[in-house]
């Protein structure tokens, strides 16, 4: 039990998702107990045949088909996330004081896909902008994700937007809980979105890089810690968390899924693109600090593992310097395996995926590890088959370029 106040602990009391293999927390969870890969091979315009993951979600839900054309893909997986969001946390908007709730949604690039597709257009008119659409500039300012969210449900309380690259979705998290407990705001739609692999840059990018994953089944495609993994799958997606202070959570007698009661976010200094282990361990540390944990307290540490061959190997070289082999129920494993790399969505996917640990007591196992690397074979590493355990806390890790790392840990609710 904790012993800050009320009004100073920060709670999850709704979760909305859209991923490659599933739409909602139950399903999304059941798909990741039974081995199931929202990965198939994509055609893109100028780059050809990739494996992609991409997601099915009826974006009619929640918004008008008129509002749909206008926007982008990554405020439709919002506003479709946020709905869920609010449904499941038994929150009606149009009840609340919206200028006390804020949006902040971590995301990767934003306005490449909107950018390439007016290019494409008026490359069939010799390039004439004069057909150049007059929805380009708010579909691709930096904050449109979370702003859709706003004008879709007129929440007029703060927004924008976490640019942190692979951190980002963790770093949405993280915002939406220090706007909590700066008294802000009372609601914090939280978590990150995707729409990566609309555009065709991010392929090709990735693979001159050497770091695009390819396999004849595209299922397959996704598999850190194997000896044969060969790089990132390309996702899109989104999960959106309504947290609020614990004493607003029972006010209202909401449900509370578990409590974010550590992070930390730092940065290597050191490359643009490689990795540092050194900075990666510092910012696990740092979390478990915040926290008032040990490295013995976690139950589930999801990694960020993408598939690349350096990047998996020096992740697990500073998950060996903070756990060692001195936290025997200390599980190890991997959301990417199944969905590919969801960008700004993928650390709050993540979470999202191992959340209902707390009352299944189930690790989901990381797919597609046939041939483990010995340097990514961590102690209880799950790998095909999940396993059983009490769980009490999750330590979700999130890396991305430029050297941005965050880590959060989620605490099972004691009351």
């Amino acid at each position: 039990m904790s012993n800050k106040p009320d009004h100073q602990r920060i709670v999850i009391t709704g979760v909305g998702l859209t991923a490659p293999n599933a739409n909602g927390l139950a399903d999304f969870r059941n798909a990741l107990l039974h081995g199931v890969s929202g990965v198939k091979s994509l055609e893109m315009r100028y780059f050809g045949i990739a494996p992609a993951g991409l997601c099915d979600f009826d974006a009619t839900k929640y918004q008008k088909r008129r509002d749909i054309r206008n926007g982008t893909r990554a405020g439709s997986i919002a506003i479709y996330a946020t709905g869920e969001a609010l449904a499941d946390a038994q929150i009606d908007i149009t009840q609340e004081d919206t200028s006390r709730v804020g949006v902040f949604l971590g995301i990767t690039e934003h306005g490449n896909v909107e950018t390439e597709n007016e290019i494409y257009e008026i490359s069939k008119y010799n390039y004439d902008t004069a057909i150049w659409s007059h929805h380009h500039n708010p579909r691709t300012v930096a904050n449109n994700p979370a702003g859709e969210v706003t004008v879709r449900f007129g929440i007029t309380g703060p927004h924008y937007t976490v640019g942190a690259a692979c951190a980002a979705g963790n770093l949405g998290l993280v915002t939406g809980a220090q706007q909590l407990l700066l008294d802000e705001v009372d609601l914090a739609l939280a978590g990150g979105v995707s729409e990566s692999p609309r555009t065709f840059g991010i392929f090709a990018a990735f693979k001159s890089q050497g770091a695009l994953a390819y396999s004849d089944d595209p299922a397959k495609a996704s598999r850190p810690f194997d000896l044969a993994r060969n790089g990132i799958v390309v996702s899109e997606g989104g999960a959106v968390y309504v947290l609020e202070r614990l004493d607003h959570a029972l006010a209202r007698n909401a449900k509370i899924y578990g409590e974010l009661v550590g992070w930390c976010y730092n940065s290597d200094a050191t490359d643009t693109v490689l990795p540092n282990s050194e900075r990666q361990a510092e910012c696990v540390r740092k979390a478990l600090k915040m926290a008032g944990m040990t490295p013995q307290d976690i139950s589930i540490v999801n990694t960020h593992a993408t598939g690349t061959k350096l990047g998996d190997i020096k992740e697990c070289a500073a998950l060996r310097e903070v756990f060692g082999d001195s936290c025997p129920y200390t599980y190890f494993n991997n959301t990417k395996s199944f969905i590919g790399h969801c960008m700004g969505a993928a650390a709050a996917l993540e979470l999202a995926g191992n959340l209902p640990a707390f009352e299944d007591g189930l690790v989901h196992p990381t797919i597609n590890v046939e041939n483990l690397d010995p340097e990514c074979a961590l102690r209880n590493l799950v790998c095909n088959e999940a396993v059983s355990t009490s769980v009490h806390a999750i330590l979700n890790n999130s890396f991305g370029m430029l050297g941005i790392n965050c880590v959060t840990i989620t605490t099972k609710y004691q009351g």
